[in-house]
């Protein structure tokens, strides 16, 4: 299971309601702190869900590098 960090960027599989589906990880833990990069907007969401509805990270933040495709371990 991949370990997510405070500052990565994931794209998620359904976009938020201003169109844009990148978003920055602002907490971890049980609850995920999430940031729309378009609007701004800051949700919370469980764990569970955020892992099932996450498609992609594309910046990982302790390197600040873009993400590879192929670099996305999914857990089903």
């Amino acid at each position: 299971m991949r370990r997510y960090q405070l500052g990565d960027v994931v794209r998620l599989k359904k976009p938020h309601p201003c169109g844009d589906d990148r978003w920055e990880i602002t907490r971890t833990g049980i609850d995920f702190g999430l940031k729309c990069l378009g609007c701004g907007r800051r949700v919370m969401i469980p764990r569970k869900k955020f892992e099932k509805r996450v498609k992609e990270v594309l910046v990982e933040a302790n390197t600040g590098t873009v993400a590879e495709q192929g670099d996305l371990e999914t857990s089903r």
